[in-house]
């Protein structure tokens, strides 16, 4: 029986995935939490074999959580979820020990196939990421620039390029406006930017042709 935990801030996703998992004979939610340091503490109590991480949540991000889990070298393998493929966050998380990526808006029959695969030992990516990061790799195309960039400072640059505002970032991850701001600002200083256009260009949201 494979033991699963769940790890996301959205009580409804939650209940979304618990539910398409409870219908398999072979899997089991034997635990849930609404932020990364709760779960983190559930990792560590539950040992669970799988857990589905979301990426953006309050606190401890689902990017710290994998990282963490990987120090405190927990046997969990995490299958991180997000709402879209984030083009900076594959080769980060996979380097940060996840075992998997998939998104949100992926059908119950993809995110079976995924928690099995991870479960077995083997990576398993969303088919759109992994034919982007194949192409990186035949390419020899360099790293993402985005790499320079600390955990948290990552989720606000992505979150920025996709036009949310930091009101609404700072109340998404539980920090001040002026914490946000002070992201914003290192992020475009290492990035050697000036606006979130050219972060959208970069992240790969705009054409290069694109003005506002």
């Amino acid at each position: 029986m494979m033991r699963i935990a769940l790890i996301d801030d959205h009580e409804l996703v939650r209940t979304g995935f618990r539910l398409i998992l409870s219908t398999q004979p072979d899997m089991s939610v034997v635990g849930e939490a609404p932020d990364g340091e709760t779960g983190l503490a559930m990792l560590r109590e539950q040992r669970p074999d799988i857990a589905l991480v979301d990426v953006h949540m309050p606190g401890v991000s689902g990017i710290e959580v994998t990282e963490r889990a990987r120090k405190l070298q927990l046997p969990t393998r995490i299958v991180v979820v997000t709402m879209v493929s984030e083009a900076a966050f594959p080769k980060r998380l996979l380097e940060a020990g996840a075992m998997g990526y998939i998104t949100k808006a992926c059908p119950s029959g993809e995110l079976l196939k995924a928690v099995r695969q991870v479960a077995d030992g083997r990576r398993y990516l969303a088919p759109d990421v992994a034919e982007a990061l194949a192409l990186h790799a035949i390419e020899g195309t360099r790293g993402s620039r985005f790499e320079v960039l600390t955990s948290r400072e990552l989720e606000v640059a992505l979150m920025l390029a996709r036009g949310e505002s930091m009101p609404k970032i700072a109340d998404r991850l539980s920090l001040s406006p002026k914490t946000v701001a002070t992201y914003k600002y290192r992020t475009f200083e290492k990035l050697d930017i000036d606006n979130t256009v050219a972060l959208a260009h970069l992240h790969g949201l705009l054409d290069p042709g694109t003005r506002m």
